[in-house]
């Protein structure tokens, strides 16, 4: 499982590089062999799943592997995404826990 809490990669002063670096990151996952069953999105990471994200056409091809991809619905209406969700489905507190419960491994981000 890959737990997915913001819409940058690392911490830092520069946005543009976080962003720039969750892009790589996402793209070089489709290419790997060994990809996460999960993609779990809350808190700023569900951004990555609207439909004018950056990196949606990346979740798009990961999902389109298998990957199965969840966003926080309390998440997503916070932020006024709720009807903009272009990959992936709207899931809820129980879902994620549940998955990160079971999962052998968790990745965060």
């Amino acid at each position: 499982v890959l737990f997915v809490a913001s819409d940058v990669l690392g911490r830092g002063d520069t946005q543009e590089l976080g962003s720039l670096l969750m892009q790589s990151f996402l793209h070089t996952l489709s290419a790997l062999r060994s990809r996460p069953e999960f993609i779990l999105f809350v808190n700023d990471g569900v951004k990555l799943v609207a439909v004018d994200s950056l990196v949606v056409e990346e979740l798009r091809r990961l999902e389109h592997q298998g990957v199965e991809i969840m966003a926080c619905g309390t998440c997503l209406n916070r932020l006024q995404l709720i009807d903009k969700v272009g990959v992936g489905r709207v899931s809820d507190m129980y879902a994620i826990a549940d998955t990160l419960f079971r999962a052998e491994k968790v990745i965060s981000l």
